[in-house]
């Protein structure tokens, strides 16, 4: 038996960074989250300990915070590219760059004041190779939605251990989180694609009379395609936010579809790509 080293990637993981800028009176805010990975000629340092090919994690770190003042952060997967960009052509030694970046969201309440608007997070992956290929994938994470009525689920398989009854009437609630891939990446595109493509995905579930989550879940991916062509691919993960309705007959008292306990655990969890049967070869770019 020889043993031999694997694919292997090294980077500095969750590198929080908040970048304000200060236009007079009235101030912006970026709150990111950036985790670097890179790979490329590092046999030696895993066989041998010798760290010559090494770009320390930490100058990844600073690298960020440099890049945050020098450039700003717009869109953020223009700043993903850029470092992207920067890891591989500045270092002879790695070959490959991944850049993810999660952006926190706040909202306005002054000229320099914010309050932290949800759970919801931007998110994004860019890869950059040595001949210079990219590879972006925006999405978002933690989009919670719910409808009261309009879903259905039944005629499902029953075998010995079921005991979920057909349901004419349910709540249907998830916290969306969805992936996109561009065909071909245009900082343009960044930031329009990613209110268009929430709000189909917002859209699809709250207009679609559900029979399934599964079902849901293809409406929300072909409504992001057929309405934003920059996009070819999208990767969706849906966990079910069971409601069940709580027995009150022990208290006289009937329920008719009023009254829900919120579980949140176990649940199911649904997921599913949707894509242009055009679209180019993925690559690496959901890694």
């Amino acid at each position: 038996m020889a043993v031999v080293l694997g694919p292997n990637r090294y980077g500095k993981a969750e590198t929080r960074v908040v970048r304000v800028t200060r236009d007079g009176e009235v101030h912006h805010i970026k709150d990111c989250n950036v985790g670097v990975s890179l790979s490329g000629d590092m046999r030696e340092v895993h066989l041998s300990g010798d760290n010559s090919a090494v770009l320390p994690t930490d100058s990844q770190k600073n690298t960020v915070y440099a890049f945050a003042r020098e450039h700003g952060i717009g869109q953020i997967e223009d700043f993903a590219l850029l470092l992207a960009a920067h890891f591989v052509e500045s270092q002879p030694t790695i070959h490959h760059a991944r850049v993810e970046v999660e952006e926190y969201s706040w909202e306005r309440r002054g000229p320099h004041s914010f309050a932290r608007s949800g759970a919801e997070v931007r998110t994004c992956v860019v890869h950059h190779d040595r001949d210079g290929t990219s590879t972006v994938v925006s999405g978002l994470r933690d989009l919670v939605l719910l409808n009261t009525t309009g879903s259905e689920f039944h005629g499902f398989v029953r075998d010995r251990y079921t005991t979920l009854p057909p349901a004419t009437d349910r709540v249907l609630a998830t916290a969306v989180d969805a992936r996109w891939r561009y065909a071909s990446p245009d900082s343009r595109h960044f930031g329009k694609s990613y209110e268009e493509a929430r709000r189909c995905l917002v859209e699809a579930f709250t207009g679609t009379h559900s029979l399934s989550l599964q079902q849901t879940l293809y409406a929300m991916g072909g409504h992001v395609l057929t309405t934003c062509p920059e996009i070819c691919e999208v990767r969706l993960a849906l966990p079910n936010k069971h409601h069940f309705l709580v027995d009150l007959t022990p208290f006289g008292l009937d329920n008719d579809n009023e009254v829900y306990h919120a579980a949140d655990r176990p649940y199911g969890l649904i997921e599913g790509t949707v894509l242009d049967d055009r679209a180019p070869a993925a690559g690496p770019a959901w890694d």
